[in-house]
């Protein structure tokens, strides 16, 4: 079985719906509330593993409620956890807040025990970011301890993809240390300082963070799909009506890492990331969204 190692965070989402944002002051009446897991890290752990990939984690976690949350969400999707569980802090978790009208979706991130994550954490666990096919990080955790999974990686030959969410200034040389790079739009104007809308400013972007030592970076932007430098746009799907984006960039990354984990090519890799992200968003949560291989089979 193909083997995807994940160093991320788990956070409890906790989401609100409601016809609009409130105004500092203001207090509005909400459509409906939901908690369930959620964190990048978490997130893109579920779709892999749904995916069909061997998949291990590596995080902190509290001992409470939310961390035992945690820990059944990765053993239903049959994520292997390598976590460090802490006394003296607590479980993170995430509001949320949905625009009912359209599915968009705003976020306070409170990390807890994943704050903690260390560069000691990861090498502690280097045997097994060494023994992946593929290596998956974000920038919920500590940059130290990202960059350290990174090099322990690179060292081993492991296919590296950073998805760098939520937006960052990065330390000189960790793009040097990436095969692949997952912005959005947004991340992705952070990063190059280039405005991407189309094509031609997509193409312009990726070749700039070329320039910054990426191998091969794939900016993912919505409705318009997956641009994957050297070949253009790989469209998005459409697989129904859309009820939340908030988990649609870690679908498509976890379904990336999974299919590249097989042995498959950059451009079916994204394809499979993008049917992912198209079905996720036809349901409402993030990790409770993530498909199941056979319906992405079905879609492709």
């Amino acid at each position: 079985m193909s083997r995807v190692v994940i160093l991320g965070v788990f956070v409890a989402d906790t989401a609100y719906r409601a016809d609009r944002m409130p105004k500092m002051g203001e207090t509005i009446m909400g459509k409906s509330f939901a908690l369930g897991p959620g964190g990048k890290g978490s997130n893109q752990a579920v779709a892999s593993a749904r995916l069909g990939a061997e998949t291990h984690l590596i995080s902190r976690l509290g001992q409470d409620d939310f961390g035992r949350l945690a820990l059944e969400t990765w053993r239903a999707a049959g994520v292997t956890p390598h976590v460090i569980q802490m006394e003296d802090s607590y479980t993170g978790a995430a509001h949320i807040f949905i625009e009912e009208g359209t599915g968009d979706n705003a976020i306070i991130i409170a990390p807890g025990a994943a704050a903690f994550i260390s560069g000691q954490d990861v090498q502690a666990q280097a045997d097994l970011i060494q023994s992946a096919d593929v290596f998956v990080t974000q920038l919920e955790q500590p940059m130290d301890a990202a960059v350290r999974a990174l090099e322990i990686a690179r060292t081993a030959n492991v296919v590296t993809v950073l998805n760098p969410a939520p937006a960052a200034e990065l330390p000189p040389g960790m793009l040097a240390l990436c095969d692949y790079i997952t912005p959005n739009e947004t991340e992705c104007e952070a990063l190059t300082g280039i405005a991407v809308t189309d094509a031609r400013s997509a193409q312009k972007a990726c070749d700039t963070l070329s320039e910054m030592g990426v191998g091969r970076p794939i900016i993912t932007m919505g409705e318009q799909g997956a641009y994957l430098a050297g070949h253009g746009f790989v469209p998005a799907v459409h697989a129904g009506p859309v009820v939340e984006t908030t988990g649609a960039g870690d679908a498509f990354n976890g379904a990336f890492a999974a299919a590249l984990s097989e042995g498959k090519s950059a451009e079916v890799a994204v394809h499979y990331g993008c049917v992912t992200a198209g079905i996720s968003v036809t349901r409402p949560g993030t990790a409770p969204a993530m498909p199941t291989r056979a319906e992405v089979e079905a879609l492709l």
